[in-house]
């Protein structure tokens, strides 16, 4: 086996059916042994059927998917485990077409085990700390590649389209999300509630950033519309490399993100710079990637809502 990865064939071989991939959820799961989703109990749980497992204490009746991305779906769990080492080891993530081919359900399906598996992606929220670099980008069509019927015909740049903020800490984790707009009341506030104020911030000159050095150890700029991308340890160079990436993913892969499950894909591009990280061995990000699963039940209800 390579120091850094698995191949396909050494995943197929290490968990070729349903009943592999079960066992090797529940031991990742639940390593001590099973636990009620519940009431979290483990002295009286009775082992039954097909992985069906009942807890006394609370009549009920459950397996490693309930309270889970996992849960009612007809999808193997084998084909399930397939989808996340393609999302984790895809450099650009993979349509929902493609995933369609590789394992052999509809496209709808595809897309409804993506989104469940961009929830995952989602969770941790520890406030970062260090050297933080920051900036925001813009998501959206051109307004010259649209239909006439839908153009906003109020101008072009950044009109209709959606707000992503990136927090990156310098050789660290990377947070990413929608924000409304990029006024200094939306922007800070979303700084303040995911950084240590013991950080040092890196931005361009945006005018919404003024004054987070009152807040913050230390604000430093760099004035890009002067051509200056490095000054010394202050750049956003690792901030924006994320976008580069996301761009890449959306135009490359995807084709389309709606607005409204943006926040899901800007996840799945987080995750894989952090907990999926290229350096980390692959089996190590399947293990994070199933370590997030557990209480982030999507419905198709929900999604579509």
């Amino acid at each position: 086996m390579s120091q850094s990865t698995i191949s396909t064939f050494q995943l197929f071989a290490m968990i070729p059916d349903a009943e592999t991939a079960r066992l090797y959820l529940e031991a990742r799961l639940w390593p001590n042994g099973v636990v009620c989703p519940t009431c979290s109990g483990q002295d009286r749980i009775t082992t039954r059927k097909n992985g069906f497992y009942r807890c006394n204490k609370c009549k009920l009746d459950f397996t490693v998917r309930t309270g889970t991305i996992f849960e009612r779906s007809h999808v193997p769990l084998h084909k399930w485990i397939y989808a996340m080492y393609l999302m984790v080891t895809a450099r650009k993530g993979i349509s929902s077409l493609q995933l369609a081919k590789e394992i052999g359900v509809t496209q709808k399906s595809a897309w409804f085990m993506l989104q469940r598996l961009r929830e995952a992606c989602a969770g941790n929220t520890d406030k970062l700390s260090g050297l933080i670099e920051i900036d925001e980008t813009y998501v959206g069509g051109k307004e010259s590649n649209k239909h006439e019927s839908k153009k906003l015909k109020m101008g072009r740049g950044t009109v209709g389209k959606a707000v992503v903020l990136g927090i990156r800490e310098r050789n660290g984790r990377t947070l990413a999300m929608t924000v409304v707009n990029t006024d200094k009341g939306t922007l800070q506030g979303t700084i303040l509630a995911n950084v240590e104020t013991a950080s040092v911030i890196l931005t361009d000159e945006h005018s919404a950033y003024v004054g987070l050095g009152d807040v913050f150890l230390a604000h430093e700029t760099v004035n890009h519309s002067a051509g200056e991308y490095q000054r010394g340890f202050a750049s956003t160079n690792g901030v924006e490399s994320v976008w580069a990436l996301l761009k890449r993913s959306i135009y490359g892969t995807w084709h389309q993100v709606s607005v409204k499950h943006l926040d899901r894909y800007v996840s799945e591009v987080s995750f894989r710079l952090n907990a999926g990280a290229v350096k980390q061995h692959t089996l190590a990000r399947l293990d994070s990637f199933i370590d997030a699963v557990d209480g982030k039940r999507l419905t198709y209800v929900r999604l579509t809502a």
